[in-house]
């Protein structure tokens, strides 16, 4: 079940984020992929920084949707 959880917050994690960087995006499928990505990386940086949003289903959208959209604006960057 942790693992179609982590794959349900990442996808909607990566569907926000596409939403909010406007020409940003890759396409809902890519959004969707760096999304799940976002979410580790989005859990990694706030580790390191001792940061916690929130506990449960918010916080880890808010830290998945944070992640991916630092993934896509570093991706946005190579795209051009």
């Amino acid at each position: 079940m942790g693992l179609l959880y982590s794959l349900l917050i990442g996808a909607l994690a990566g569907w926000i984020a596409g939403s909010l960087m406007r020409g940003g995006g890759f396409g809902l499928l890519l959004n969707i992929i760096l999304g799940i990505i976002g979410g580790l990386v989005g859990n990694w940086v706030f580790g390191l920084l001792g940061i916690s949003v929130s506990d449960g289903f918010i916080g880890d959208l808010i830290t998945g949707a944070i992640g991916a959209i630092v993934l896509l604006f570093i991706a946005g960057l190579f795209k051009k």
